[in-house]
């Protein structure tokens, strides 16, 4: 059976490498570099494991204490070799790039921790910030810890959605049926 795809050979490998850095706003580990060009039939993760060592001795790729990016003169290369790639992969790997920065960016703006209380009681703080400062801030009292840590593991996927809830709650006109004593 006939593989089909684009990446040929290692400098391929390189070049989509390459692509996919120069469009990334944050350090990644090898696994997600893999994921993010995982975008040919023919690319595997032992290419990635291969190609990285390599990038970082020739100067294309650092590694940085939260994982690789690409150097000045990987910059430099991607620009003049970006027309080698075919626009298939192109596309693709452009597309799961904004997608993985758009994740780490939202992500960044939450906060969530676990403070124990005493008598075995916890605090669940929850926090949705934005580039300014803390949009909003709950505080969650629970009788145990591992409520607590339920309540901050389920935030992040929520986060939007509370908050524009309790925008909508608050800023709507009040029905004159609703009042309470």
């Amino acid at each position: 059976m006939a593989h089909h795809g684009f990446i040929n050979d290692m400098l391929d490998v390189k070049l989509l490498i390459l692509y996919v850095t120069d469009r990334l706003l944050y350090p990644v580990e090898v696994q997600t570099l893999y994921e993010l060009c995982l975008q040919d039939d023919k690319l595997s993760y032992f290419d990635v494991v291969e190609a990285v060592p390599q990038m970082v001795e020739s100067g294309h790729l650092a590694e940085t204490e939260g994982g690789f990016v690409i150097t000045e003169k990987g910059r430099q290369t991607a620009a003049i070799t970006k027309d080698s790639l075919a626009w298939p992969v192109c596309q693709k790997a452009a597309a799961a790039v904004e997608r993985y920065n758009r994740e780490v960016r939202r992500d960044s703006f939450i906060r969530t921790e676990v403070l124990e209380q005493p008598g075995g009681e916890a605090l669940a703080v929850m926090q949705l910030r934005d580039e300014v400062g803390s949009l909003f801030t709950l505080e969650y009292s629970c009788p145990s810890a591992r409520q607590a840590a339920l309540l901050t593991k389920a935030f992040p996927a929520r986060a939007d959605r509370l908050y524009r809830l309790i925008t909508e709650t608050l800023t709507a006109k009040e029905d004159p049926e609703e009042k309470t004593p």
